[in-house]
């Protein structure tokens, strides 16, 4: 019997969807973009405890101071303290700076429909000690930073027998400007979050945004780039109740101040 030969392939016909010769390897997937080694360095307060052996001499240290001190002449604090700019809500000298706070590094960040999220850290190359999403967009967050002077309120519930720091709550009803615009939650910081710090670890100050394709990520809301604001902060401890933070500003000119306030009632 004579074997036909093959007849060509007319031209517009698919191709047979035959499954691959056995032994054969289906080609290997693209790799996919590493992510971003994250540098950053732990703060000082979550950093290792002293020995045991140090604070018990500490503790013995702390016995002894509070012993009575006999014929000690009272000592009067001075009476003329700076008062409260009403502007600034807090005193400030003539680089802008409040007398006796501390200084931190604050950042703003977030995608234009996503919610803004608030870093603070020790130094622009330091994991995070704090970090708070706002219920608010980052779009109408920065058409308020438009506003003379932006003033955050974040009010949280006194609980009885509570001893958590006033910066460790979880939870806070958030105003802005006197308008109540919801929640701000305290969380961890995410991959997304130590991504955005690492790649403004040698920014100190100043605002921008980032590319969409250098943050890796594909979520809801990240239309777009993000957009981040980072400054100096002056962080003043009213008690334990109260805390402050104040943008300072690096030009030393009047525009737009940013002031934080925590209170717990």
């Amino acid at each position: 019997m004579s074997i036909q030969p093959p007849t060509p392939r007319t031209p517009g016909t698919p191709l047979s969807t035959s499954p691959l010769p056995e032994g054969t390897m289906p080609p290997p997937s693209p790799p996919r973009t590493p992510r971003m080694a994250i540098t950053l360095a732990q703060p000082s307060s979550k950093k290792k405890k002293p020995p045991r052996s140090t604070r018990a001499m500490r503790a013995v240290r702390s016995i002894f101071r509070s012993f009575p001190i006999i014929g000690s002449p009272a000592c009067r604090f001075p009476t003329n303290v700076p008062r409260a700019s009403s502007s600034t809500g807090g005193a400030r000298q003539h680089d802008g700076h409040v007398p006796g706070a501390s200084r931190t590094t604050g950042t703003l960040f977030g995608y234009r429909k996503a919610r803004i999220t608030l870093a603070f850290q020790e130094n622009p190359g330091s994991v995070p000690d704090l970090l708070l999403e706002l219920a608010m967009p980052t779009g109408k967050f920065m058409q308020e930073m438009g506003a003379e002077h932006l003033r955050i309120a974040l009010e949280c519930e006194k609980k009885a027998g509570e001893r958590a720091k006033l910066l460790e709550e979880p939870l806070w009803t958030a105003y802005v400007n006197g308008r109540k615009i919801g929640y701000a939650v305290r969380r961890d910081p995410s991959d997304d979050d130590l991504t955005v710090m690492q790649l403004l670890h040698t920014v100190s100050v100043g605002a921008g945004v980032l590319p969409s394709d250098m943050m890796e990520v594909d979520k809801q809301g990240a239309d777009g780039d993000l957009a981040y604001m980072r400054a100096h902060f002056d962080r003043v401890v009213g008690s334990k109740d109260s805390e402050s933070f104040y943008m300072l500003n690096p030009d030393g000119n009047n525009g737009p101040e940013l002031s934080i306030f925590f209170i717990r009632i």
